[in-house]
C-alpha cells in the first residue's frame, strides 16, 4: 500500500470517529439540555399552582389539560414531612388521537394553612421535544456526512501535495544505475524532513558512484598489473622450456609450474570477468536467442572433448528460447554451462541439451547428486581431480543469470546432473 493511501486510511479513520464521538456527546448535551429546560418550566408551573391553591383552596379539585395535566392528591402528615420531589418521563392518553402521548412528569408536596399535606402531580407534554430529538438527529446525519466527504477530500489533496516531494525522490533513487553519473535532483519543498533527506540522497547517490568508480579502477588495475608479471614469468618458463640442458625431471616440473601460471591467468580472468558483472559494468542489454548461441558452441566444444566419447541429444521447441541479457555475457552463461556438462561428463557420457521458448535444460552423466546450497559459490570444486576447473565456472553463470534476471537451478534427474535456465518471471 501506498504511504499516501495508508496515512489517507489512517486520518479517514480517526475522523470518522472522532466526529462519531461528537456526534454522539452533542446529541445527548442537547437532550439533557432540553430535559433540564422542561425540568424547569414545570418546577414554575408548579410553583404557580401552589401559589393559586394557597389563595383558593377550591382550585385542588380541578385538573389540567392535555398540555399541562395535573391533579392533587392529599397525603399523610408523615409522608408529607419526607416528601422528595421526583422527575420522571411518563405517557398520558391522548382521547382525540387515541394514542399515549409522551410528557414529562414532576410530583412534589405541600402544605394547606390548614396543617394538610397535598401530593401535587404536574406533566407537560413532550411531544415537540421528540420532534426535536428527531429533527436534531436528521440534522446530525447530514453534518456529518458532509464533514466527512468535505474533509476526506481535503485530506486527500493535502496528502497529495505534501507527499509530492517524497514521489519526486523515490523517482530519482528509481533512476539511479551502478556506473552512470548521478542525476540532478530538483527537489524544493517547505518540509525540513524532506529536505534533510532529498539532502542525504544525494550525498549517498554521489559516495556510491565516486565508491564504485574507484572499485571499479581497482579491479582494472589489479587486474592489469596482475595480468603483466603472470604473462612476463610464463614467457620465461617457455624459454627456459627450449633449453636443450633440461633433464626430463626438469622438464616435468616446468610442465607443472607452466600449468600452474595458466591456470593463475585464467583465475584472474575469470575473477576480474565476477567483479565487473556483479558491479553492472554490462549494462548493455538486448533480446539474445539462446539456441542460436547453443548451435554456434556446441560444435567446438564438442570437438574439444571429443576424447570423453560423448553422446549429445539436442532438442529445440517450436520458437528460439530468447532472452533479454548482454550478448557477451549470455555467450558465456551458455559457454560455461555446456563447458562444465562436458568436463564433467562420464566417459562415454550423455549430454541432453534442451530448449522451449521459456527454458533451458543442460544435462550430463554423472555418478552422485551435487550439493544445492554449495554449487553456485566460487572456488567450490563439485568434482575432485578436476586440474582444469577453477572453481568459478558456474558461479560465473549464476551471477550473469541473476543480472539479466533469469533464474538457474540444479536437480539430480534420473542419474544426471540437470541444469535449468528459466525466465524471473516463470
Amino acid at each position: 500500500m501506498k504511504l499516501l493511501h495508508y496515512t489517507y486510511h489512517k486520518l479517514s479513520l480517526m475522523f470518522i470517529l472522532l466526529m462519531a464521538a461528537w456526534g454522539f456527546l452533542f446529541y445527548y448535551a442537547v437532550d439533557d439540555e432540553v430535559v433540564d429546560e422542561t425540568d424547569d418550566t414545570l418546577e414554575n408551573y408548579a410553583y404557580l399552582l401552589i401559589k393559586q391553591v394557597l389563595r383558593d383552596p377550591s382550585l385542588l379539585q380541578t385538573k389540567g389539560n392535555l398540555m399541562s395535566v395535573y391533579h392533587f392528591r392529599p397525603i399523610a402528615e408523615a409522608e408529607g414531612t419526607t416528601y422528595r420531589e421526583v422527575f420522571s418521563d411518563s405517557t398520558v392518553y391522548n382521547e382525540l388521537e387515541g394514542e399515549y402521548e409522551p410528557v414529562r412528569a414532576m410530583k412534589t408536596a405541600f402544605r394547606m394553612a390548614d396543617g394538610q399535606y397535598y401530593e401535587l402531580t404536574l406533566m407537560v407534554s413532550t411531544m415537540e421535544r421528540d420532534d426535536l430529538q428527531e429533527a436534531m438527529l436528521w440534522y446530525l446525519g447530514i453534518l456529518f456526512f458532509l464533514l466527512l466527504v468535505c474533509t476526506s477530500i481535503g485530506i486527500r489533496l493535502v496528502l497529495r501535495s505534501t507527499f509530492r516531494p517524497l514521489h519526486r525522490l523515490l523517482g530519482w533513487l528509481h533512476d539511479l544505475q551502478p556506473g552512470k553519473p548521478v542525476p540532478p535532483l530538483d527537489n524544493p519543498t517547505p518540509i525540513r524532513e524532506f529536505r534533510q533527506l532529498t539532502q542525504a540522497a544525494l550525498d549517498m547517490g554521489n559516495r556510491s558512484h565516486k565508491a564504485y568508480e574507484e572499485q571499479k579502477q581497482f579491479i582494472e588495475n589489479a587486474a592489469h598489473e596482475l595480468q603483466t608479471p603472470l604473462a612476463i614469468v610464463r614467457g620465461k618458463v617457455e624459454l627456459l622450456a627450449e633449453s636443450e640442458t633440461l633433464s626430463e625431471q626438469q622438464m616435468k616440473e616446468l610442465d607443472a609450474i607452466y600449468a600452474t601460471l595458466n591456470r593463475a591467468v585464467k583465475l584472474n580472468k575469470s575473477l576480474l570477468l565476477l567483479s565487473r558483472i556483479e558491479n553492472g559494468q554490462f549494462s548493455d542489454a538486448e533480446d539474445v536467442d539462446v539456441d542460436e548461441l547453443i548451435d554456434h558452441l556446441l560444435p567446438d566444444l564438442m570437438d574439444i572433448y571429443e576424447y570423453k566419447d560423448v553422446r549429445l541429444v539436442r532438442r529445440s521447441g517450436d520458437a528460439p528460447f530468447i532472452i533479454r541479457c548482454n550478448p557477451s555475457l549470455a555467450q558465456i552463461l551458455v559457454s560455461n554451462l555446456l563447458k562444465n556438462a562436458l568436463l564433467h561428463n562420464l566417459d562415454g557420457g550423455e549430454l541432453h541439451v534442451l530448449t522451449t521458448p521459456d527454458e533451458l535444460w543442460v544435462k550430463n552423466s554423472g555418478e552422485a547428486s551435487l550439493d544445492k546450497d554449495k554449487l553456485f559459490h566460487r572456488f567450490y570444486h563439485p568434482i575432485d581431480g578436476k586440474k582444469d576447473s577453477n572453481g568459478l565456472g558456474l558461479a560465473i553463470a549464476h551471477t550473469i543469470a541473476q543480472s539479466a534476471s533469469l533464474q538457474l537451478t540444479y536437480e539430480w534427474q534420473n542419474g544426471m546432473h540437470a541444469f535449468h535456465l528459466v525466465k524471473g518471471n516463470q
